[in-house]
This record gives C-alpha cells, structure tokens and sequence, in this order.
C-alpha cells in the first residue's frame, strides 16, 4: 500500500494480529490477515519516529518529535503521556518486566507500570536506537557520536564501547540476537560508517567490521536469531547470515528503507520506506541437497554444507562465507556453486568410510543453471531446455539442447569421463546423454510429464513417477509397460536386487518385487534411495536410512515356489526364523540348492549333517539317526526321536550310552505324557527321572493324596524344597496331619507352627510354643486375634497379655471398657478397669523407663474401678423398681461418689442420678440440710421427665422439714477425732488433717483405721509381729488399753 508519508518505525503485536505503523504524525492499525486499516491514531503533533509493542501484548508506545510518548492499550485507548525535553528518537520495552525505555537527543527514561514518574537520565550525544537483552536485565544505547552504552535497569552505565569511527560512524540501528542457542548475548550494531559489527555484552568485538557500501538504517534478526536483516540507503532490504555474510535481496524498493520487522513466529517481513511504501515478503528457504548411494549433501545456516553417511551417520561440515546455491554429489566427487563460482572436492581416500574432503578445483565464473551434477571429471548444467557439459577447468566441452522443459536429470554410473545420465522432459520424453557423446538417445516418450525417474540395476527397467502422482515401470528394450501404481511422488530400484523397486505418496512406502501385489508400510516424506534393506528418505530437511526388513517379498516368492528369487531377497536382509522358513520350503519343494545355500549362509557346511536332515524330512529316521551320529550330532538324533514320541527308538538308540541322556530322555517322555492328558504316567516317569517337583506338582494339581503320601515318605529329609512342596499340597488338599509329619520330617518348626496356626489347633500350638519359647509370638498373637475375631474379648486380652504384647492387651480392656461403659454395665468396666490397673503395675515392675507413666495410670484405673463400683449401686437404684441396699448403705454410696467427683465426671455417670438417690436417701435418714442442698443442685440440671415430679414433690416437702441433718449421720475423722460435713468440697479426705478415709467395700462406712508410718530400722515384717503381740498392760486396774501408731 502507499502512503504520502515517510514510515520511520513499525512493530508487530507479539500474536501476530496486528501492525502498528508510524506515519506522519499518526499511528495507523493494521490487520496481518488480510491488510486492511483498523483504525488511524491521533495523539501527537508532530512526526512519529518510533513505535513499540511491549511482550505481553497489552500495551505499546510511541514516541514523536513533539518531544512525547503515549503509552496505548491493546484495545487502541491511549492511557498515558510523558515528556522528554527533546524529540523521541526510540522506544523499546523490557522483554520480562514491560519496562518502557524512551530515549530522546538528550536524555533517556525509564517507565513502569507500577512507577508514578518516569526517572531519566542525562546523555552526551543524541541517543538514535536502543535494544534489551533476552532477559532483560541490560539495555543497549545507539549513540550519534559512534559510541554503543549498555546500561541496567536502574540505567546506571555497566560498559561503554568507544568505536574506531567514532562521531564519523554515527550508529542508527542495534539489535541482540533473540536465539536461546548462543553462549553470550551477541549486540548487532550498524552505523553510517557502512559497516556492521557484533560485539559480546562485556563489550568485546566478535570477529571484524563487516563493510557494506550504504548507510544502514535498520537491522533485525530473522527466525530466532539464525539469520540477519538489512536496510538502509540501498533502497532495498538485504538478508545476511548471522556472522554478517551477504546472502541475498529480499526486496528492492523506490527510496530509503527506514524499518523492517519480522513478524512473530512467522517468515513474514515487513518494510517501511521513505516515500511511503509498506511491503510485505514472505521468505521460503528451499531445499539445496543432493545424493549419491548412501552420501547425502545438503546446505545448513545457507553457507555451510554437510556431507551426512547415511550408514555410518558420520556428518562432516564445509564451512562457506558465501550463499550456497547448487549442490552436487558422485561417487569421491563434491561439487558446490556459490554467486560467483563453482568449487569442486574430492575424498582424501578411496575408503568408503572416508569423510574428508578437499578442494580439487575451483571454477570462478558466474553460472545461471536450474539443476548442477558432477560427474568424476566434468560438470552438467541445466538451464531450462539446454545441458552444458564442462571440465573442471571451467572450459564448455559439450552442449545438447532439448525439445521441451528438462524436469529430472540423474548420472547413472560409467566409466569416468564416459558416464551416463538419465533426463526426464516436460513432455514427457525419457533419455540417455553419455558426457563424451554429442548425441542423445531417445529411451521412451510418454504423454505425461515426468517428475522423477531411476534405473533398475541392470539398466533393464526403468520406473517413472509423472505428474499424475503414477509410478509407471518400463522394459527398456521392448518400450512396454510392465505395471503401474497409483499415489507415488518419488521412485527408487533397489541397487542390489533387480526386480525390486520402492515408491513413496500418501504417508506410505511402498514396496514392490517384481509383479507380485505392492507391500505397504507408513512413512512420511521421499524415498531417494534404496539400497539392499536400507531405504534412504527425504522428510522435510532431514534424510534418514530407514531399515526395512524383506520379509514380505520374500514369503511372496516362496507361495509361488520361486525358490531362487527367494533366496535373493533373503540375503538382502530377512530375520533368523525367516531363513529357517525358506530352508524348510526349499527341503520341502525339493530345491536342495537353495536349502543348501541357506545352511551355508549360517556356516554349516557338514554334507552328511544336511543329508541326515533331508533323510529327517521325507521320513527315513533310522538313517537319518546313523548319519547324525556318525557327523558326532547324536543330540539331534535323540531330539527327533523325541518330537516324534518314538521313545522306545530313542531309548535302542542311547543303548547303555550316558545315564544323564536317559533321564533326559525320559523327561521328555514324561512331557508328552503331560501333554496328551496321561497325567500318572507323567508322574511315574517323572519320578524315575528324579525330576520330584513335576510329579509332585501334577499329583498336587489332580488331589492325589495317596501319591503325595507315598512320594514324601520316599524322599531324604535332606531334598527340602521337594518336601516343602509336598507340605503345601497337603495344607491345600485339607490334610494338615500329612503336612504336620512332612514338616516335622524336615524339621521345618516354625512352618509347623504357622500350619497349626491356620488351622487353629491351638492345643498343639500352644504344646510346641511351649517347648520352643521362640514362636511364643507366632502362637498367643494370633490365637488372641482370632479371639478377638470371634468376640472372646476377655480371653483375647489374657493371650495378648500371655505373649508378652501389654500394649495390645492394653488396648483391648480399654475397648471392652468403653463397650461396658456405653452399654451401662458398669459393674464389667469396674473390673476391666481394675483389670486394667493390674496391666499397668506389671508393665511398672517389668519395664522401669515406664515406671513412673505406669504407677499414674495405676492409680487412675483403680480410682475409676472404684468409682464404675459405687455407681453401679445407684444406677440400679434409680432404674430398677427394688433397691438391693439399705438407706444407710446407699446414703454413703452417693455421699462417696459426689466426693469422688469433685475433679471430672467419668463417661457414662450421671450427676442427676447422684444427687436423686442422695436426697431420697438424705430425706428418709433424717439429714434434711443434706437433701435440701441435693434438691437445690438437682434444679440446675436437666431433669429427665420420669424424676420431674418427684423430685418437685421432694423440694417443695423438704420445705418442712428442719434445717439440719441427724448428728448420728455425721462421719468423724479417726486420726483427729474431728466431725466431718456430710459434703466434703474437699473429698474423701477429713478437712482437718487431710487423712484419706477408708471405707467398708460393702456398706461405704467409714471404717477405724488410720495411716502410720514405720520408724527407721523397723521392717514390714518386725512390724506385723508387732501388732499381733498382745498389748501390755500398764495399770491392772484399767481394763481398757490403747494401741497406738
């Protein structure tokens, strides 16, 4: 399209969607896909110079010579200006934080979004470009004076690059490479000294000045960094390698190109000229390759070639500084063309392996040709219907021209200086140049164009692929068509095989031997090549060798018993069991030739060794069994005897020959026997072999007991594994009895014991644990669990216990407690908890690390076995119609729990319970004051509806009834001889001397005992003599006396 105003600047939407223009004093928005305006931008005064796209596609910037920059939304809105005091020359932001850097003729600033102000930074000349490096940690500056400053991001100078050309070379464009590849960020600098320079971020220049007689105004880097663009004052935009080498024109315009840019993942470029132009290219990279037998030549980086072994996968790289155009390969012969000559190399050696190549001649010449081939001692240019023929000297020696187009042009071997070539026309026309002859011959016409062509290897057929996408073969003598098939695109005949060609098309190979119907596999891209089993194809820059096995055409051959053919194929590559199968067919179709080749091929060459199996296979056993042993093979004998079950042949045949070949033999008599069902025959068999495990198992399998029996009382108790076996037949067949004496027969104990374990005779467990201490473990701990399985809690815990596992036994009293406490049988879990107090003081006197833990939850366990005791009473009390005690007793069952409550109330005890029993009982003993205050605290809990009305009934008749309670009720302290309230906020403990009280187990009263300490020196054994000595009488009058302690 064309503008009246000079485009300065562009920059692309990092999706690819958009193209932002500086025309004039306004940004024009245009859509990638079809070229069309979006939308022009107003919002500067004056020409715009630079423009931006910030990485994440939401913003863009602008900067004009009214000294301006807008910061734009993708959306188009402008969001934002600031300042400079001089006309924007560049802009560029950071690839990762989305830094915007504006740089004017003075200064340069920094902006991010998070910023309020921009912070600038004074310059000694006029800044003219700027780039960021890939991480965005450095940016470059591109001064007027010829100087390159690589600052940060606070914009503090980190190297400054002083140029030879100084202020004479002002610098109008930089960029850094963009590729992931390069070790060193690599800064491309072009100035209007003409010259392009790379320097390393540290400053150091990478090689030398690049000269390039015109004034740069632009440089970027095309697909991630590999090549460079260029465009200045030539009026045109110039692609170079990415070290700087020239290799062509992309587009010529009318005037100065000022931008060019790429757009993003794309090989589209787009420029901007002065006079207004805007013009788009798409750059295509075509494919510069040639190949010969397993040699593959193509052009990498556009200067370079390399040389690929496609056996070998050698590669070897010829570096150039100049555009490759043409390449050609033959045999030791490597010819390349370049814009203004034609090399030509040569192997150092003769060594098929051989990779090294060197310059034999160099043609320095300018040549126009379509297609280039090299030959041993000329080369062949084609220019549209003319072939030249010229020596290494460059000199013309010969020249044929053509009636239409040439299309395909082969060398197809010879003599050197005397090879032949293969051409292909347009119109369809096929011939044979020799480069020595002035005349071609005419093979065939077709009606259609051909696109490739090749020589079947004895120059008898050849195949063609026209522009029909058919592959059409040939019989060069007669000009008949022998077959054709559909969807082909390139042709190869195998070089080793005649009758053997392959033809790509449509994601497939396929492959053909002679007329037989085509074998197809996938592949993508061109077969080029094919050469014994190995298939050399083109897919897109690449060349592979795909290895392809030929089976298939050879199985093709045997159906059709052409045995020879076969074999042909065979020895281009085929598996081990593919040779077999061909011997076998040969033996068979009576082709003793080719089954003999076969045997050779696998080194065998013992005649009387193929006889005895030709003898094998038309049936003549016994004299094929004299010829194996008379070649020393009497294995084979045996073994074809065998697979003929002839066993009793066999056997004749051994004699009294070695013993370990008899119980082979018998093995394998046995084998079949299995085989055909005749399972006690195997096993006797077996068993005279000494082969024990196969008759166990078959007799194990069909549940003979009595054979297992009679094999187990036979074998030494030595032969474990065979015993083992027989014991876990027993066990599976519901015999434990016979495993039981088969283990005890090997001394097995401890298997013995599991035995007994699973079948739960415990009894003769318990009897071996007994005797051997060390399976205690492997007996209680099962047995306890299978208690536990069957709901035998309390013995279960008592065999825990027994095995010496306290924490499981531990674990299942605690367990059967919180049942007992949940189901309200509360008298269960005071035993269990007194059980439990009984485990835990064992624990304390076995284990002295737990001591101190143990003795704590003794007297925990003790006190809520005491307490699960007492409320057992009430419980039955306020559920059952009839009390079991008297008033007095339950009078002091519910005094002793509410002082046993003072601290937490256990799981299942009810306050409410308590408190109703204390104040029935209170009310009928005449201690009003007590069940006054039971009442009172009985109002402040939740009452359930069967106590309701009694319990309002009893407070309101309490009412009127004295204020105190019967002195006779009142508990006193044995120690101190001080009277007790009835409620203790103390506890059981006398509010005095804070004696402990101990109580009678059956009616709760507090009994006539009191606490003493023994003296020093006196032991417990000295002191209960003591107290059963009768007292001394101090004063005969007194007949009551004191004991005191």
């Amino acid at each position: 399209s064309f503008l009246l105003l000079a485009i300065y600047d562009l920059a692309f939407k990092p999706d690819g969607t958009q193209l932002i223009i500086a025309a004039g004093n306004r940004l024009l928005v245009y859509d990638t896909s079809d070229g069309t305006l979006i939308q022009p931008l107003k919002g500067h005064k004056d020409t715009v110079y630079c423009v931006a796209y910030a990485k994440d596609g939401k913003r863009f910037a602008s900067g004009s010579a009214d000294k301006s920059v807008i910061i734009w939304t993708s959306k188009l809105e402008g969001i934002l200006k600031y300042t400079h005091n001089d006309s924007i020359q560049c802009v560029s932001y950071n690839p990762l934080t989305h830094q915007l850097a504006s740089c004017s003729s003075s200064d340069f600033g920094l902006w991010s979004p998070e910023q309020k102000s921009v912070s600038k930074h004074k310059t000694s000349s006029k800044i003219t470009c700027c780039s960021w490096t890939n991480d965005g940690q450095y940016l470059a500056l591109g001064m007027f004076n010829g100087i390159v400053s690589i600052r940060n991001k606070n914009g503090e100078e980190k190297v400054k690059i002083e140029r030879t050309g100084g202020a004479s070379s002002p610098i109008w464009s930089i960029c850094w490479n963009p590729s992931r590849d390069e070790r060193n960020d690599i800064l491309a600098v072009a100035d209007w000294g003409q010259k392009l320079s790379f320097y390393q971020l540290s400053g150091k220049q990478i090689g030398k000045d690049r000269l390039l007689n015109f004034d740069p105004c632009c440089v970027s880097y095309f697909t991630k960094g590999e090549y460079i663009l260029l465009g200045g004052s030539d009026k045109q935009v110039s692609l170079f390698t990415k070290d700087g080498v020239r290799l062509g024109t992309i587009g010529e315009q009318s005037s100065w190109v000022w931008t060019c840019k790429v757009k993003p993942d794309s090989n589209y470029v787009v420029i901007g000229c002065q006079d207004g132009t805007i013009s788009f290219y798409q750059l295509i990279f075509s494919t510069v390759h040639g190949l010969y037998k397993d040699r593959y030549a193509y052009r990498d980086s556009m200067t370079d070639v390399i040389v690929q072994h496609l056996i070998t996968e050698q590669k070897v790289r010829i570096k150039g500084r100049e555009l490759v155009k043409k390449i050609a390969i033959y045999k030791n012969r490597l010819a390349i063309q370049m814009p203004e000559k034609i090399l030509i190399y040569e192997l150092y050696s003769d060594d098929s392996s051989d990779m090294y190549y060197r310059v034999k001649e160099k043609i320095v010449k300018k040549f126009e040709c379509n297609l280039l081939v090299v030959c041993s001692d000329h080369i062949i240019l084609c220019q549209e219907k003319r072939l030249q023929c010229l020596s290494f000297s460059g000199i013309k020696e010969r020249e044929w021209l053509m009636e239409s187009l040439i299309r395909y042009i082969k060398v197809i071997g010879g003599p050197p200086g005397r090879e032949g070539l293969l051409v292909g026309l347009k119109n369809g026309q096929i011939l044979k140049i020799f480069v020595d002859n002035v005349f071609a011959i005419v093979l065939l016409k077709q009606s259609t164009a051909v696109r490739c062509l090749d020589m079947s290897a004895s120059r008898n057929k050849l195949a063609v692929v026209d522009e029909n996408d058919t592959c059409l073969v040939y019989d060069i003598h007669t000009k008949e068509l022998l077959f054709q098939e559909p969807n082909a695109n390139s042709v190869a005949w195998n070089t080793q095989c005649e009758d053997m060609l392959c033809f790509s098309g449509g994601g497939y190979l396929n492959i053909k031997a002679s007329n037989f119907p085509v074998h197809q596999q996938k592949l993508q891209g061109f077969v080029v090549g094919y050469n014994g089993s190995k298939i050399f194809c083109l897919h897109v820059f690449s060349m592979s060798a795909v290895e392809v096995p030929q089976s298939a055409p050879m199985y093709q051959y045997l159906e059709r018993k052409m045995f020879k053919e076969a074999y042909q194929i065979a020895c281009l590559g085929v598996t081990d069991t593919d040779w077999k199968e061909l011997a076998m067919e040969a033996l068979e179709g009576l082709e003793f030739e080719t089954a003999k080749k076969e045997r050779k091929k696998h080194g065998e060459s013992n005649n009387e060794l193929f006889l005895a199996d030709v003898y094998a296979y038309q049936g003549k056993f016994h004299e094929a069994a004299k010829l194996y042993k008379k070649s020393g093979h009497e294995d084979l004998a045996l073994e074809m005897y065998s697979d003929l079950r002839m066993f009793d042949y066999a056997k004749d045949f051994l004699g009294s020959g070695d013993p370990k070949d008899t119980k082979m033999l018998i093995k394998k008599q046995a084998d079949w026997a299995k085989n055909i069902n005749e399972p006690k025959a195997a096993v006797e068999m077996y068993l005279s072999a000494g082969e024990h495990m196969k008759a166990i198992e078959i007799s194990g399998d069909h549940g003979w007991v009595d054979m297992l029996i009679e094999i187990a009382r036979k074998l030494d108790k030595a032969e474990r594994e065979p015993l083992s076996k027989c014991a876990f037949y027993f066990k599976k067949l519901d015999n434990p009895g016979y495993a039981a004496e088969t283990y005890l027969k090997v001394g097995d104990l401890k298997a013995l014991v599991h035995l007994h374990v699973e079948t739960h005779r415990w009894e003769e467990a318990f009897a071996l644990s007994e005797k051997h201490p060390e399976f205690k473990d492997d007996v209680y701990v099962p047995y306890a669990q299978w208690l536990a399985e069957n709901d035998r809690f309390e013995e279960a815990q008592k065999a825990f216990h027994r095995a010496g596992r306290q924490s499981e036994a531990v674990r299942v009293l605690e367990q059967l407690t919180h049942n007992a406490v949940v189901e309200s049988r509360f008298n269960d879990a005071a035993y269990y908890y007194w059980m439990l107090s009984m485990q835990c003081l064992d624990i304390a006197q076995e284990n002295e690390q737990q001591k101190t833990e143990m003795l704590q939850k003794f007297h925990h366990f003790q006190h809520l076995a005491e307490v699960y005791h007492v409320y057992h009473s009430i419980q039955r009390y306020t559920e059952e119609p009839f009390s079991f005690h008297l008033p007095e007793t339950l009078f002091n069952i519910s005094r002793f729990l509410l002082h046993s409550l003072t601290k937490e109330t256990p799981l299942g005890i009810s306050k409410v319970n308590t408190l109703f029993a204390l104040a029935k009982q209170s009310k009928a003993l005449g201690a009003y004051k007590l069940a006054r205050h039971a009442y009172d605290k009985l109002q402040g809990l939740q009452i359930p509806a069967r106590f309701q009305k009694s319990i309002e009934l009893g407070s309101l008749t309490i009412r009127s009834k004295p204020f105190h309670d019967s002195e006779e009720l009142v508990p006193l302290c044995y120690r101190c001889s001080t009277n007790n309230p009835l409620l203790n906020n103390l506890g059981n403990v006398c509010i005095n001397c804070r004696q402990p009280f101990v109580f009678s187990a059956s009616s709760y009263e507090v009994l006539h005992l009191v606490e003493f300490y023994l003296e020093d020196g006196i032991t417990d054994e000295e002191a209960v003599a003591l107290i059963d000595l009768e007292a001394p009488r101090l004063n005969k009058r007194e007949n009551k006396w004191g004991k005191e302690g």
